[in-house]
């Protein structure tokens, strides 16, 4: 994780850059009712894959929303920039979150990360904004549309 540590002035000097593009994580089955049964969601359009088949338009079982947006955390592992002197960093939510496309199961999605802000909060601290883009392998309209925030407490 976060193998590549920049300075504070590197990483402001970054801001309006794409940082990368994480690698394929798969959307299988097992994954969606794995998520299903962790966050006590068993809605038929992601569990059943004959009921979707037949009455969505899907073709079959999507992934929940929330399972596509919480592969970010993995997703900023491949390609976010840690910051030198880090003591911390905490998740500090997210602002104009966009399911703009169904993920459906068996398909691939990977993130897409530009570095859109940094501010200093007090001495020790940076607010970091990433605008994300979750892409499905092979679908022209991305999964997700996003700005992540994560604060990151200096040491």
């Amino acid at each position: 994780m976060f193998n590549n540590k920049l300075s504070v002035e590197q990483l402001r000097a970054k801001v309006g850059e794409d940082l990368g593009t994480s690698r394929w994580f798969p959307v299988s089955q097992e994954r969606i009712d794995q998520f299903a049964d962790l966050t006590e969601d068993p809605q038929w359009i992601h569990i059943d894959p004959e009921r979707a088949a037949k009455e969505t338009p899907f073709g079959g079982t999507i992934a929940h929303g929330f399972l596509s947006l919480s592969l970010l955390s993995a997703m900023a592992m491949d390609v976010v920039p840690g910051v030198q002197g880090t003591v911390m960093g905490i998740n500090y939510g997210f602002d104009k979150i966009r399911f703009l496309n169904p993920v459906r199961s068996g398909s691939q999605v990977r993130g897409h990360f530009k570095l859109a802000q940094v501010e200093p909060r007090g001495d020790n601290q940076l607010l970091i904004r990433y605008a994300i883009s979750v892409e499905i392998d092979g679908v022209d309209k991305p999964a997700i549309a996003c700005e992540w925030l994560s604060l990151v407490v200096l040491g």
